[in-house]
């Protein structure tokens, strides 16, 4: 008797024990993490092999001196030895030396230059001298998820320089190791760089720009914001306030109000706040979060006045100016979706004046 051919039918999901989805996620946790470890791996063994690769030319363009020429004949022949290698190009071999000599440590260097892509250690030897500034920014895009679109943009608008630098009260407000997070958490200045929008646009339209500029904006608060909604009302006795933006931080396990200004700094502008961070304590916030922490953004501010304006004040406030600085730098996928400085400051006036 013949067998005939047949496809084993995949069991319904309804027929699997209790226990399956137990043993579903734990192989897929498997999966993935061996996955992610193997890449991490294979990345870690290219950068070395690149590092010894650029450490040799060093080494041998230092005592025996040789021109471009050598580079470009070594990129040929490795790639006719090699044909399917990629990533010899007489360019990146020179960026090979360039690595090891910004990185004379690196077989014993761990985190977080050995982890991060080839790219990303391009883009740090491009546009960084400073081995100081190299790190910070590899460590931040490490911690942070930054792509290298993301990264350089953050190099291009001075993150390093910006990083915990606002007028805060938070070190007597808040108790360690929060107020400390919550220092490195705020920048000064806010770098919002937009793209100038053609035509007439309607009221309707700005919103919904307004809106998609929120979202933008997370990449500019950092890691573990998440918004939550703008010109949010809040009710207070019966009149009505309403709050220019509102997130929550996942990291500081609080809420953050942040209120625009398109002016300089004033101290009134902290009882705003103020009130506004109550009112989120009390109608929003849960009894497990943290104080709410304002950030009030201005055009520009006196530090000394803020400082003296933050005195006394019990809640977590800090005081951070805005700017646009690098047009040039914004990656094309945000050149389209951003409104412009002057129609941002239209509506912020228009809204004071409602």
């Amino acid at each position: 008797m013949t067998e005939t051919a047949h496809f084993e039918a995949t069991p319904a999901a309804t027929a699997m024990p209790a226990w399956y989805p137990e043993l579903l996620a734990s192989v897929s946790r498997q999966v993935h993490g061996g996955r992610s470890r193997a890449i991490s791996a294979a990345n870690r063994e290219m950068l070395l092999a690149y590092w010894n690769i650029g450490n040799e030319l060093s080494q041998r363009e230092s005592a025996e001196g040789w021109g471009s020429k050598v580079v470009t004949r070594l990129s040929a022949d490795v790639r006719a030895a090699f044909p399917e290698a990629k990533g010899f190009s007489p360019r990146n071999l020179r960026y090979m030396k360039s690595f090891a000599q910004a990185w004379p440590d690196f077989p014993i260097l761990q985190q977080p230059v050995a982890t991060l892509p080839w790219g990303h250690n391009v883009l740090l030897i491009d546009k960084l001298d400073q081995r100081e500034s190299r790190l910070w920014y590899a460590e931040q895009a490490l911690t942070e998820g930054w792509s290298r679109s993301v990264l350089a943009l953050q190099i291009d608008s001075k993150a390093h320089k910006r990083s915990g630098k606002a007028v805060t009260n938070f070190r007597e407000t808040l108790p360690p190791p929060g107020s400390d997070l919550a220092v490195q958490s705020f920048k000064d200045p806010y770098v919002f760089d937009f793209v100038a929008m053609t035509g007439k646009r309607n009221e309707r339209e700005l919103e919904h720009q307004l809106i998609v500029h929120v979202e933008k904006f997370l990449l500019e608060l950092g890691r573990g914001f998440a918004f939550v909604g703008r010109q949010v009302r809040l009710t207070v006795d019966g009149d009505e306030f309403y709050a220019d933006l509102l997130f929550y931080n996942f990291k500081l396990r609080c809420f953050v109000v942040v209120e625009l200004k398109a002016t300089a700094f004033k101290p009134e502008y902290l009882g705003q706040i103020n009130l506004y961070m109550s009112a989120v304590d009390d109608l929003l916030g849960h009894p497990d979060d943290q104080p709410t922490i304002g950030l009030l953004l201005c055009r520009t501010k006196n530090n000394v006045v803020a400082e003296y304006a933050l005195r006394g004040f019990s809640k977590p406030i800090g005081v951070a100016e805005w700017e646009a600085e690098i047009v040039a730098s914004l990656p094309e996928e945000f050149a389209s979706t951003l409104p412009s400085i002057s129609l941002l400051e239209t509506e912020l006036r228009r809204q004071g004046a409602e």
